[in-house]
């Protein structure tokens, strides 16, 4: 292993790096996956849950792409929400709760099945560098592997220190130890670093809880999969909790700010402004006498509970005293406390969007390295960092997805165009197209991308054909089926909405508030016809007919900003030699080196005069 020569090296095997290493193996580079501890593949290190808002879109577009998050989390669900269902479907989000043991394992067990990918375990110190090129890593024990390009998704390891109260130590995770010497390789190799913060909530005894005081949550009625394939759905579901907290626990939280490292300045970086911890809240937000808490469990074999929304890096006693006097936890026993971690990453603005370094040629970030927060943006990186490090040594062209493709083209384009000074998280509110980049038609926007990569089988491209042909069947339909007023009147009454006195449309019916396609179901004739296609193939024909003209509108807008996107701006580019531009445009240009004037235009402190001057010029 060691004297071979590997295509892609993945350093890290948290949900980007698991990521990375089966995308470019899978695509037939030899890959190696080194990792500090074989035992931890794809922990999750946080939250027992995958999705959310904007976050369960970009798990289905991993799934879509052939990654294995998505399936990953069907395995070992223990609950399935769709949030947001009383929005517009732009606003849809899925999330499993997990088993945090069975989605390591079933990690370990994907990566162990996948051909061309060897495992080591081991901390890597250094790179190997030869003339501006990664050659390699060099591991603790002074090992020399070679490869052709490395990927670097160092999680929170990168110098880690975990704060509990006024305890420091060094780590990068709670019981592990932090990784060293990269980021001062780095440094002296012309890279900016930088420092952030995250934390995590204490783990309790579940038997320890009473839950009769809590507001029960429970799991979708018909639960759905993460995945396009045709994996077990959920039979049976664990209940999450809800619980608040209140103005005596402010009150013994606020005894422990003086021990605080958030406030007493043994913390400088910032942390994630969306998932504040617990002290955080009751300062910022001291006029609310409340926070809401989940109560989420962490798998079906485990009493370990996780303490959604108490985040803290308070002592230990302050953490307990204050959490007994939430309903239900006056017995609390905790198995471990919150604690705060601060860690290396590197400015994202230092990279190219296939997420290459610019200082060094085949070198990839991806993850927290970048300054992001969460698995899903993770491991959506390490998804497109392991594609483009197998094309870039196999002489292919590169990777990217656009704005308007994919949430993890919004990601990317962010990070690579903006950089982020906090912890970045996806929101539905970041991305313009959005009502584009549905979470159901995912495996429709990216699946003929990842088959001619090589990535996604004939049987997904299939598939998604089948699902697009259906749809239209069911579509030209609903447009060529009139409903007579004695039909259809009787339903526009049940749901309010203005009688009709001439034949419609069914699908000029279906673009009323409230109507639904199984409202129109209740038709015998419209039932007979509709009960052939599946759930997934109505659901995509009734957000078809019922959004067209949003929907128009956004692809016009997209083709708008595509003919900024084919005006290229070459990599050596003179921006100082435009007087006219502001010193700020040209301090940004020369730091971000933007590829076209659409990515030019998105680059924050940029003016349109400043985006005018330049196609001027280029004109």
């Amino acid at each position: 292993m060691i004297n071979e020569i590997y295509d892609v090296i993945v350093v890290g095997a948290g949900h980007a790096g698991s990521e990375a290493a089966a995308a470019a193996a899978n695509l037939g580079s030899k890959t190696l996956l080194i990792t500090m501890n074989m035992q931890t593949i794809g922990q999750m290190s946080c939250n027992p849950a995958m999705g959310g808002i904007a976050k369960g879109q970009i798990v289905r577009e991993i799934d879509a792409m052939g990654g294995y998050s998505g399936i990953i989390a069907d395995k070992s669900a223990i609950q399935f929400k769709m949030l947001n269902l009383s929005k517009g479907p732009a606003m849809w989000s899925p999330r499993t709760q997990n088993d945090r043991m069975l989605f390591a394992e079933e990690w370990r067990i994907a990566l162990e099945k996948t051909p061309n990918l060897d495992f080591f375990q081991d901390m890597v110190k250094s790179l190997i560098i030869e003339n501006n090129r990664v050659a390699g890593v060099i591991t603790s024990l002074g090992l020399e592997i070679r490869g052709k390009s490395v990927v670097l998704t160092n999680g929170t390891f990168l110098n880690g220190l975990i704060h509990v109260g006024d305890k420091q130590l060094g780590g990068g995770r709670m019981g592990e130890p932090r990784a060293f010497g990269i980021t001062e390789q780095l440094v002296s190799l012309g890279f900016e670093s930088g420092r952030m913060k995250t934390g995590t909530p204490p783990r309790v005894d579940g038997r320890s809880l009473d839950y009769s005081k809590m507001e029960e949550q429970k799991g979708d009625e018909n639960p759905k999969n993460f995945s396009y394939l045709d994996n077990p759905k959920l039979t049976k579901q664990m209940s999450c909790h809800i619980v608040y907290t209140n103005e005596t626990v402010h009150e013994i939280l606020r005894e422990g700010f003086d021990r605080s490292p958030m406030f007493n300045g043994t913390i400088q970086s910032i942390g994630p402004r969306y998932c504040p911890s617990i002290e955080d809240k009751i300062n910022r937000f001291a006029e609310r006498e409340r926070h809401q808490l989940f109560v989420e469990p962490e798998g079906w074999r485990t009493v370990e509970i996780y303490v959604n929304g108490f985040s803290s890096s308070l002592p230990e006693d302050i953490q307990l005293k204050a959490m007994r006097h939430i309903p239900g936890f006056a017995n609390a026993k905790v198995f471990r406390p919150g604690y705060a971690i601060e860690y290396d990453y590197f400015p994202p603005t230092q990279l190219h969007h296939t997420l290459e370094t610019k200082l060094i040629e085949n070198l990839y970030f991806a993850g927290q390295i970048n300054g992001t927060t969460g698995y899903e943006e993770a491991g959506g990186q390490g998804l497109i960092a392991g594609i483009n490090a197998h094309n870039k040594v196999h002489d292919k062209e590169i990777f990217t997805l656009n704005r308007d493709e994919a949430y993890i083209g919004v990601l990317i384009d962010d990070l690579i165009t903006k950089g982020t000074d906090e912890p970045y998280r996806m929101f539905t509110s970041r991305a313009e197209y959005r009502l584009l980049l549905r979470q159901d038609n995912a495996d429709i926007r990216l699946t003929e991308k990842s088959y001619n990569l090589g990535l996604a089988n004939e049987e997904r491209l299939i598939r998604v054909q089948e699902k697009i042909d259906k749809s239209n069947q069911l579509e030209s339909f609903l447009k060529d089926t009139s409903l007579k007023p004695g039909v259809i009147n009787p339903i526009l009454e049940s749901i309010s909405s203005a009688p009709v006195d001439q034949a419609y449309r069914s699908a000029q019916i279906l673009t009323r508030p409230n109507m639904t396609l199984e409202k129109l179901e209740e038709i015998d004739f419209i039932k007979e016809v509709t009960h052939q296609y599946s759930t997934e193939v109505k659901e995509q024909a009734e957000i078809n007919i019922k959004y067209r003209g949003y929907i128009e509108k956004e692809k016009d807008n997209v083709a708008k900003l595509t003919r900024l996107e084919t005006i290229k701006i070459a990599d050596d580019f003179d921006y100082d030699n435009l007087k006219s531009l502001s010193a700020e445009a040209k301090q940004k240009f020369n730091k971000v080196r933007p590829k076209t004037i659409a990515q030019a235009a998105r680059i924050s402190g940029v003016s349109p005069a400043d985006i005018n001057i330049l196609l001027i010029y280029l004109k």
